[in-house]
């Protein structure tokens, strides 16, 4: 023990020669003080390590996405593009479940964004009848969830994913069908089949039906998203509402039905974002508004047909649209620097 401690203090020794200064190194108190120096410093060290720890593990969001294909393609592409246009370390919760979960998800901060339809968010969260407008309703619903969640809407990504009335090919043929107007008359020998969400929201079937005077053979079925269109290819439902960019349709030779009554209102696609996360994060901000008018609703609706109909892997399919969109080009990151 003793030789650890004159050991200490020799290393101190302000002199620097190896000499020990009487009654100060040799003393306990000196050898204590020599020591407390030590540990310290070491102390400073490993606080000043665990900080630097900590800042890096905090340097990440939460991406989110609803429970269906084009969502979670939306999802992964906005985390790819993060990844690559800021140092931000992003994890995916995506495939969530519906609207009313990934709003809960975000206001209460589990996840940082996701994409919503503006439609969506005008009816189903902030509960307003449907208009038509779709400059008024991104206005709106941009102005609310400021105010009301302190979430900010950023540019929508360039399309509109309006619901679509859909029915078999076949039968729009045969019948001279092309819009919903007509096909209520057939409808009372039809069955029908919708999302749950569908069946609740105020943009869903109720205002359809009242709208349209639509009845059925039988009370629509409620069925989940990925199934709706081959149960219609199959016979098992004769009418569906699915969503206008979904890549199954043309392929299973189905027809989406002109809404002539203009009952749904716009449904542009964007990224909703926490204010906190943004302010934390300055170039998150910048690297969402270079997304806005990214994707055209016939790209949109090629990126759901190679997942849906041709089985790809989501992440490849984003990574390619990336790739050819030149959005990874040193042209499209020359601001990825770090910041916030």
């Amino acid at each position: 023990m003793n030789a650890r401690w004159r050991t200490i203090g020799e290393r101190s020794s302000p002199a620097g020669d190896g000499r020990q200064e009487a009654g100060r190194w040799n003393s306990p108190i000196g050898r204590v003080t020599g020591l407390g120096r030590d540990l310290s410093v070491g102390w400073l060290l490993v606080f000043a390590l665990s900080m630097t720890g900590c800042t890096h593990i905090e340097r990440h969001i939460v991406v989110g996405s609803k429970n269906f294909t084009e969502q979670v393609i939306l999802g992964e592409l906005l985390a790819q593009y993060i990844e690559r246009q800021t140092d931000l370390r992003v994890d995916r919760r995506l495939n969530l479940g519906g609207t009313f979960l990934c709003h809960r998800a975000i206001t209460s901060g589990e996840i940082d964004l996701y994409v919503e339809y503006t439609g969506t968010a005008y009816t189903a969260i902030l509960k307003h009848d449907p208009i038509g407008d779709a400059r008024q309703v991104y206005q709106r619903v941009k102005q609310e969830y400021a105010e009301r969640f302190d979430l900010v809407w950023m540019e929508p990504l360039g399309f509109n994913n309006t619901f679509a009335i859909i029915i078999r090919g076949e039968d729009a043929r045969r019948l001279h069908i092309t819009t919903i107007s007509q096909a209520a008359t057939y409808a009372p020998r039809w069955r029908a089949g919708f999302g749950y969400e569908f069946m609740e929201r105020k943009d869903g079937y109720p205002g359809l039906a009242k709208t349209y005077g639509l009845t059925f053979a039988e009370p629509p079925r409620e069925m989940d998203l990925g199934l709706m269109y081959r149960a219609l290819r199959d016979g098992r439902v004769d009418l569906v509402a699915g969503n206008s960019t979904d890549g199954l349709i043309a392929h299973l030779d189905l027809v989406v039905l002109e809404d002539d009554k203009h009952y749904f209102p716009p449904y542009e696609a964007a990224p909703v974002v926490r204010r906190d996360t943004l302010m934390r994060y300055p170039a998150l901000g910048a690297a969402l508004r270079r997304l806005g008018g990214f994707i055209s609703e016939e790209e949109m609706r090629r990126l759901n047909y190679q997942v849906d109909g041709e089985h790809r892997d989501v992440k490849q399919v984003v990574r390619d649209f990336l790739e050819a969109k030149r959005a990874f080009s040193p042209s499209a990151s020359k601001s990825r620097r770090g910041t916030g």
